[in-house]
């Protein structure tokens, strides 16, 4: 894995992005009731706070919880919850090492169906069958992951040129097209909810 990602907007956090499969997986566990960029440009932030160049999972995963919550706490904060997501980083590391001797690009290197692949990133600490759908499309679509029915695998998020998630942002301007889908869709569901739907 070594490609150009655009999707902290921040050129060392999107190199580190690029280049290291658990500052990818991490950066899309922070990615929820923050900005897409403030949670991928977390795992450049924790690498820089652990005196490192990239993120290892061995190491996160055997760091004192306290200690790493302060990793997370310190300001600027890594994430608006730096507490909870602090344990969810951890856990995520625990389960590589447990099942994939703590390689992140081994959830997909072996890997034959687009089936199987999202059945090994919902299995993870904190994805859920959204989160795992979307790693799976950006897999596919910028890190050149396809194993066979990946698209079908990761549903909606997988179409070409759709616009819906991280996995479609290669720049400032595919970055609004995705912003402005998900207030569209923000929008329809408060809509919905008023009308009793």
């Amino acid at each position: 894995m070594n490609v150009t990602l655009h999707l902290a907007q921040d050129p060392e956090a999107d190199e580190l992005l690029g280049r290291s499969p658990l500052a990818a997986l991490v950066g899309m566990l922070l990615d929820q009731q923050v900005p897409m960029e403030w949670a991928f440009k977390g795992p450049r932030t924790i690498a820089d706070r652990l005196g490192s160049d990239d993120l290892d999972a061995h190491e996160i995963a055997a760091l004192d919880p306290e200690a790493f919550v302060a990793v997370l706490s310190t300001k600027p904060a890594v994430h608006r919850y730096p507490g909870s997501m602090a344990k969810r980083i951890q856990q995520l590391c625990q389960y590589l090492v447990e099942h994939h001797d703590g390689d992140a690009s081994a959830l997909w290197r072996d890997v034959t169906t687009g089936k199987d692949l999202l059945a090994r990133l919902e299995a993870l600490p904190g994805f859920g069958r959204q989160k795992a759908q979307i790693f799976l499309a950006l897999l596919g679509k910028q890190l050149g992951v396809h194993p066979e029915g990946w698209r079908e695998a990761a549903g909606a998020y997988g179409e070409p040129d759709s616009f819906r998630s991280v996995a479609d942002i290669k720049g400032p301007e595919s970055l609004a097209k995705v912003r402005a889908h998900k207030q569209e869709m923000k929008a329809a569901a408060k809509a919905a909810k008023a009308s009793g739907k």
